[in-house]
């Protein structure tokens, strides 16, 4: 892994609640010295380090001369909840991150950095499994160098938006808490976001990591 200051990330998803958080820490981080987002609307940061591009993140394709940099950050996810429609949703979960590393392969992109979820399966019978399990197996298809799946278990923190049923579950989770296995644990937005800049310097052994894996990286 490269770790020379100077570096240029690309980052989606940066308006998300995670995406906002690993902005927030790369803005800090003295490796980078620009930041390229792309995203359907304005992160709302005036900071010299961050290059801001205003796409439609379903033609992230017609941008492919601006999506150069040394370290992709794929932030992109939806909900059922707020996402109902199977094809726009597969759009968003799949096409998106897919998209994403296609371009990245094409333009030498070395590093590649994707939140996927814990429960991923090509092979799932379960429809938003099953997505993320596609993505998966897309992203990995590309042989980025460095490409790094992280899996992690229900986020905690509040969201601008209103997902009722996703809060309900962070509630029920931290009571049971005790019960619960460390790998289905609700973990915090930091830690995915620091773990995510982890991997991303100093890589790790799989391509692939689960959620209680996540906070090891980030608690290290």
């Amino acid at each position: 892994m490269e770790n020379s200051i100077n570096k240029t990330a690309i980052l989606l998803g940066a308006t998300g609640l995670t995406g906002g958080i690993l902005l927030n820490f790369l803005l800090k981080d003295n490796a980078y010295s620009k930041i390229k987002i792309f995203g359907r609307s304005s992160v709302n940061i005036n900071d010299q380090k961050i290059e801001e591009h205003l796409v439609d993140l379903f033609k992230l394709q017609d941008i492919a001369e601006e999506f150069k940099g040394d370290v992709v950050f794929c932030c992109i996810g939806t909900t059922k909840a707020k996402t109902p429609d199977k094809d726009t949703y597969k759009k968003i979960d799949y096409g998106i991150p897919t998209t994403a590393a296609h371009l990245a392969k094409r333009n030498n992109i070395s590093t590649f950095v994707v939140i996927s979820s814990l429960g991923a399966n090509a092979k799932s019978s379960n429809f938003y499994s099953k997505v993320k399990g596609e993505m998966e197996r897309e992203v990995l298809s590309k042989n980025i160098k460095d490409t790094f799946i992280l899996q992690p278990s229900l986020i905690g923190g509040s969201r601008d938006e209103k997902r009722i049923g996703e809060r309900l579950a962070q509630i029920t989770m931290k009571i049971v808490d005790f019960l619960i296995p460390k790998k289905y644990k609700i973990i915090e937005p930091e830690t995915v976001a620091k773990a995510m800049i982890v991997v991303s310097k100093k890589g790790y052994n799989e391509n692939i990591i689960p959620s209680d894996k996540i906070k090891e990286i980030a608690n290290a």
